[in-house]
């Protein structure tokens, strides 16, 4: 890892150089060198924060997730381009701000820098919001904003979680149009790196043009709009998580298209727990999947988490939340959140603001006195 200076920090303190690097193009370099890209759904700045703290791939921002975390409900076309893009655009400037404020560590209290990398995002576009218009439209916002890499499905709109009921297709020619737009919007913005993700929902989809039901359809759609040359990767949406109809998908399209490289969605609406063979990223990886992500790995984990801490509560009232104190900050936890002031970059805002405003009330010398014993 290669660490440069950034005007953004003080001086002594450096970040590594690909800060200045496309995600796209990132994405891009990493899927040719690695197995499989795995990135775990996010749905806000925190949580994908998180994801690059320990280091993973990419970040998935997942719809569903977004769905929750920003307006409480679920995945049928509730919120606007406009909002999912905006919450991409914040979560892709948290993290370039986590990067700066991880690279100053917190010298007073001997923290010591953590360099990370800025993993590459790759986000949920639904349908593209409404017509090939709108896909335009939409594919600017997230091109703009330093998305690497976005998915758009075959359904109609309103659509539907890919794991509820009552799916209906559009036609393939109108997805190959959107597919079509989404790419000549990204040149046109300047990035020929960006990723385009095809996703057809033909295996469980109760309407569609054809006459075809079932995986043979989702393969049919797949391979037109592989034929098209539009998109990067190929993900079909699977109904269980049986593992004969991904390997019958993968080797189908692979007959046509020797190189072709999968999306694949290790799905939270599965019961992974209760497969007596499930799938490995390994085996998914050698079956040519390329992006691996979990929709909604960390709205679960906020979830389980929180309703853990409420029964504490609940039951012990203080003492709930003293025991989790006590677990947060068991000795050799690597739990970066346990300290907010660390995490959220009061140190970074002190030492910059010394350097920068002449210290005053922004520098680092703003101090309570209160021993680390007591506060964090």
């Amino acid at each position: 890892m290669e660490l440069v200076a950034s005007p953004l920090l003080p001086e002594g303190f450096k970040v590594p150089s690909s800060r200045w690097e496309h995600g796209s193009t990132r994405l891009r370099r990493l899927l040719a060198e690695k197995p499989y890209v795995f990135g775990p759904g996010c749905y806000d700045p925190h949580s994908a924060q998180l994801v690059m703290y320990y280091g993973f791939d990419a970040v998935y921002f997942s719809g569903y997730s977004f769905a929750i975390g920003h307006l409480g409900t679920t995945d049928m076309d509730l919120y606007s381009s406009v909002e999912i893009a905006d919450g991409v655009r914040r979560t892709i400037m948290a993290l370039r701000k986590f990067q700066l404020t991880m690279a100053t560590g917190d010298p007073e209290k001997g923290d010591k820098p953590k360099h990370l990398e800025i993993p590459p995002v790759v986000a949920d576009m639904d349908v593209g919001y409404g017509n090939m218009f709108n896909v335009q439209r939409t594919t600017e916002l997230y091109v703009q904003t330093g998305v690497a890499a976005a998915h758009i499905e075959d359904q109609v709109m309103p659509k539907r979680c890919g794991h509820i009921a009552g799916k209906a297709l559009v036609s393939a020619d109108e997805m190959v149009g959107k597919l079509r737009m989404m790419r000549h919007v990204a040149e046109d913005c300047g990035n020929r790196d960006f990723i385009i993700i095809a996703r057809t929902d033909g295996v469980s989809a109760v309407d569609a043009p054809e006459t075809k039901r079932g995986l043979e359809l989702a393969i049919d759609r797949g391979l037109r709009y592989l034929d098209s040359g539009y998109p990067d990767l190929l993900w079909c949406e699977f109904p269980t998580a049986a593992r004969g109809p991904v390997e019958e998908f993968h080797e189908a399209i692979r007959k046509r298209f020797p190189d072709a490289r999968f999306g694949f969605n290790y799905s939270s609406s599965f019961k992974w727990q209760n497969e007596k063979n499930p799938l490995t990223f390994d085996e998914l990886g050698q079956m040519g999947v390329g992006f691996l992500f979990i929709t909604l790995a960390m709205q679960h984990a906020a979830g389980y988490g929180m309703s853990k801490l409420l029964q504490g509560l609940k039951e012990q009232e203080q003492g709930g939340y003293i025991d989790f104190q006590r677990e947060e900050w068991a000795e050799g936890e690597d739990l970066p959140t346990k300290s907010h002031h660390l995490f959220t970059g009061v140190p970074y805002h002190h030492l910059v603001g010394e350097a920068f405003a002449d210290g005053g009330r922004f520098g680092k010398k703003v101090d309570q006195g209160l021993h680390h014993e007591h506060v964090v």
